[in-house]
């Protein structure tokens, strides 16, 4: 039996690589969001203001911080997986694979810059409000509001989050495409996953969508294992059909 897509042992290896990092990812974003949901009541503590937010951040300690930088580092896992899907899906569709590996460079990009601030520029300003009188707090609290504002909404959770559901929709259309190499139904969860989190992203701009915001924090996590249990399934039959040459099966 042909199997369509890359076959040489060094692009098999890449997209296993991405497919791992999928299912980590989103295994690693579950321990995290459980862990700032039970101390830190994220993400709904996110629409507070500094005196409340930055005394409870301060509250977290040494392992709430040490939390937040791990969720900050989370998104470069998007390059690999961004790799693995342009090299799987590129033989079907190698224009909008190698645009989606570009949108998840950029969303591994931007969502680092929006969740870094918490264990590094937010952590300096806890640790200043702490201390500072009434007109201090109002100059810290400016910077705070300041920095959710472009760092949070418009880099992290806007831009970033358009990126990477442009990425898995992008991909997910691919696999739809004949000879793809992927079952039709996860392109079909791929799209309806990027479709979610495409109308969530909005939840700033109208608590409207906020429902369909709180159904995208499970998708997501679904839709990655899902993935990059696609990528590793698509690479191993690509390295059994490198194994048997192009005349085996």
């Amino acid at each position: 039996m042909h199997v369509p897509g890359p076959a040489e042992p060094r692009g098999s290896t890449s997209i296993r690589a991405g497919g791992f990092a999928l299912i980590a990812a989103a295994v690693a974003f579950l321990g995290v969001f459980a862990f700032l949901a039970a101390r830190f009541d994220y993400p709904a503590i996110l629409d507070g203001s500094a005196a409340e937010v930055l005394p409870r951040l301060l509250a977290t300690g040494a392992t709430g911080r040490a939390v937040w930088a791990v969720y900050g580092f989370l998104p470069i896992l998007w390059i690999p997986a961004g790799v693995a899907a342009f090299l799987a899906l590129r033989h079907v569709r190698e224009g909008s694979a190698r645009i989606g590996m570009l949108f998840a460079f950029m969303a591994a990009l931007s969502m680092m810059l929006g969740l870094l601030r918490w264990p590094s520029i937010h952590w300096m300003l806890a640790q200043a409000w702490a201390g500072a009188d009434a007109s201090e707090r109002t100059a810290l609290a400016a910077v705070f509001t300041g920095l959710n504002s472009y760092l949070g909404n418009y880099v992290g959770e806007f831009l970033g989050e358009l990126s990477v559901n442009l990425f898995f929709l992008l991909s997910a259309l691919a696999m739809l495409e004949r000879g793809a190499g992927f079952p039709r139904w996860m392109g079909y969860l791929g799209t309806a996953a990027a479709a979610v989190g495409l109308i969530g992203m909005f939840r700033n701009v109208s608590a409207v969508v906020a429902p369909v915001a709180s159904l995208n924090n499970y998708l997501l996590p679904l839709w990655m294992i899902v993935f990059g249990s696609g990528l590793l399934r698509f690479a191993t039959r690509a390295r059994a059909h490198a194994a048997l040459g192009p005349h085996g099966g």
